[in-house]
């Protein structure tokens, strides 16, 4: 069972703290192993000559993880970031954000996921992340 945008809209709203909620983050579409997030430019959001802040960008990242791997996974449950790498490779300037995050890998206990960070209407990506996350073990075997 895929996780619709409608569910993964109700995900942000219901399991994210404020200032995450404060990105403006929705999702546009989601699959079995990826989704796609849109980050909203926001003047609030940009540092000192204009650009984008990484700040943002690597939380935006993140946030669209949470959603890749509960839509790979059927729905939201507990999980938790172990590993994010970002690589910044252009400025984002007075553009919303386009946020794919795709599973590459989906185990017992961890999850491998690749982001793709591209300025509204670029052709190449602005940054890139991978980012590892783990859900916690089943305490009920034992």
């Amino acid at each position: 069972m895929t996780l619709t945008v409608d569910e993964a809209n109700k995900l942000l709203a219901d399991h994210f703290a404020p200032w995450v909620q404060d990105l403006g983050l929705t999702v546009s579409a989601t699959g079995e192993r990826h989704a796609v997030l849109r980050l909203p430019w926001s003047d609030r959001l940009a540092r000192e000559g204009g650009a984008l802040s990484g700040q943002a960008l690597m939380a935006a990242a993140d946030t669209a993880t949470v959603i890749a791997v509960s839509a790979a996974r059927g729905g939201y449950g507990p999980m938790t970031t172990v590993q994010q790498s970002t690589s910044f490779q252009r400025a984002v300037l007075a553009a919303d954000v386009v946020i794919d995050a795709r599973v590459t890998k989906l185990g017992r206990t961890l999850a491998f996921v690749d982001i793709t960070l591209t300025a509204d209407g670029d052709a190449e990506p602005s940054a890139r992340a991978s980012t590892v996350y783990a859900f916690p073990a089943d305490r009920t075997t034992g």
